[in-house]
């Protein structure tokens, strides 16, 4: 038997999860890929590089939202493999702790993050990755960033929604201040 939104635990049609994003917040986990040193120094960040509905291209880092009786870790690890693939070796703490908290209103200018289709709020965490990393489902490309790079405003500039916010956040985070 083929699984279906209907026999999927956790799944919603289209129509439904459209129905509950006009009506209550939905939790997301977004996730920053970076690369360590031997000291877990970050020395480098990945962007992915993804194409809007409107055909316009992006960066972002890694986002989706937590299933219905999923672990937090859990969707962290399927959205990460989902866009950087099975082999990517994230390192997810024991005990996962994000490092901001970035509410997302369908009404711009509420907070710095925006998504048009709902209310979302989302857990965002700094993982580090070890393994090969090759962009999946709907991630073009994947490219790897000193974190003075990253934090150059022409790459700040092809973020969308309040993401550069939360990039800039990530990276004083770990110690590097834009």
């Amino acid at each position: 038997m083929t699984e279906t939104a209907d026999t999927r635990p956790g799944w919603f049609s289209a129509q439904e999860l459209e129905n509950i994003r006009g009506r209550m917040p939905v939790l997301y986990v977004q996730a920053v890929p970076v690369r360590v040193d031997d000291v877990g120094q970050v020395t480098h960040v990945g962007l992915l590089m993804r194409a809007s509905p409107d055909g316009r291209f992006h960066r972002s880092v890694v986002s989706g939202r937590v299933l219905y009786h999923e672990r937090v870790r859990d969707a962290l690890l399927r959205h990460l493999e989902k866009d950087l693939g099975p082999v990517a070796l994230p390192r997810i703490p024991s005990s996962p702790q994000p490092f901001t908290v970035a509410e997302y209103f369908p009404t711009p200018g509420v907070t710095p993050f925006h998504d048009p289709r709902q209310h979302a709020v989302a857990l965002a965490y700094i993982v580090t990755v070890s393994g090969d990393c090759q962009p999946r489902q709907d991630a073009l490309d994947l490219m790897w960033f000193t974190p003075e790079e990253a934090a150059d405003a022409r790459v700040l500039e092809e973020m969308n929604d309040g993401q550069d916010v939360l990039l800039r956040q990530a990276l004083a985070y770990v110690g590097h201040a834009p």
